[in-house]
């Protein structure tokens, strides 16, 4: 039974902890911390059978996550956090950045930490689509066509250097991405789930690449750059790689796929308030009555912001959505979906000044109390 109104904040503390949510995973936030503190109605307003709080094999299963690839990875704890984010939310994760700061690095230590199908996709200008989602050969003992599987059909694809190849292999990945499966002479084949894009490109070469469409970049739950590691974090990835030793490799399988697939459906469960809901589309409204956006965030991409703020909320172990898991990934799910009037055009780069006018929408939006 919780404690009235009248008691103090201890009080209210020990009653939300006696509920097992607890102290938070992976270091809240002063500001989380006291929104649990005192909005205990607010928890308590679930009926006893919905309430499933995050389990400690479960907590500790996303820490070893965590910590396995960082080990790879290293100085880049928020990048790691939004790849899980992504992967928990059921999206798709566009890496946008120069080459050797480990895009690709990050992406095969995520596929080791475990036990999943991976297939690595290096895409160029001759990459036709079959060679993507696979082709018919015709059976001569059988006399028919039997499909064989492209290497789409895995649980972890990396699709390396994507705006390489021409806009008609690009598409390939569209119904994949969008519906996890694929359509080859009239028949659909489900890809294996959980299924998961990461896609790389580099935003400073453009000779000889094909930039995404809208339409493909909106697949893209989130668009993260890596950008180079510390001093610190430098001489730890030099003393790493003596010997040529590949790190990624290295990284031992923490869960099962049917593991992810549990966590994912429980992200779904994860409480979405009517305010938090209302303040994301205050967000959105204003991106497409901006006179500095010619492209507003699409309806796809208002569902993607609630998505990926319940795999937050979830990475942090509560079960319900703080305007903070909002607030915070703005940037990353919304980046890559407006586009900037040219009337507004700046010396600054294309993604630095995008930032700059989402970071203003945001600062200028009420938060919900």
């Amino acid at each position: 039974m919780l404690p009235s109104a009248g008691f103090g904040r201890d009080k209210k503390w020990w009653a939300i902890k006696d509920l097992n949510l607890g102290p938070l995973a992976c270091e809240a936030s002063a500001l989380t911390t006291e929104l649990i503190a005192h909005e205990w109605t607010f928890v308590c307003n679930r009926c006893a059978g919905d309430f499933q709080p995050m389990t400690t094999a479960t907590a500790n299963q996303i820490a070893q996550l965590q910590s396995s690839i960082a080990r790879v990875i290293r100085g880049k704890d928020e990048v790691i956090r939004l790849s899980i984010v992504a992967l928990l939310a059921k999206g798709h994760l566009l890496i946008e950045d120069v080459p050797g700061v480990g895009k690709t690095t990050l992406a095969q230590a995520l596929a080791n930490s475990f036990h999943c199908s991976f297939q690595r996709i290096q895409f160029t200008s001759d990459l036709l689509p079959s060679d993507v989602v696979g082709t018919s050969v015709f059976n001569q003992i059988e006399q028919e066509f039997d499909f064989k599987q492209g290497p789409i059909f895995a649980n972890i694809v990396l699709a390396d250097e994507i705006n390489r190849t021409t806009p008609k292999t690009q598409s390939a990945l569209l119904e994949a991405m969008n519906e996890a499966q694929v359509t080859v002479d009239n028949h659909t084949h489900k890809l294996p789930q959980p299924f998961m894009v990461l896609a790389t490109q580099n935003p400073i070469e453009h000779h000889g690449t094909y930039p995404l469409p809208e339409s493909q970049l909106d697949r893209f739950l989130l668009r993260i750059g890596m950008g180079y590691p510390s001093r610190e974090s430098e001489r730890e990835i030099m003393r790493q790689h003596v010997g040529g030793r590949d790190a990624a490799s290295e990284v031992s399988p923490i869960m099962e796929a049917s593991d992810v697939d549990r966590m994912q459906r429980a992200v779904e469960e994860v409480r979405v308030d009517d305010s938090l809901r209302d303040y994301a589309i205050d967000i959105v409204e204003r991106t497409r009555t901006s006179e500095q956006l010619t492209l507003g965030v699409s309806p796809r991409g208002l569902l993607m912001l609630q998505r990926a703020a319940q795999a937050r909320a979830f990475l942090e172990g509560r079960e319900f959505c703080t305007p903070d898991d909002f607030k915070q990934l703005i940037v990353p799910v919304f980046a890559h979906r407006v586009v900037v009037n040219t009337r507004y055009a700046t010396t600054q780069k294309k993604q630095t000044q995008v930032e700059s006018i989402l970071n203003d929408i945001v600062e200028s939006t009420s938060v919900p109390l």
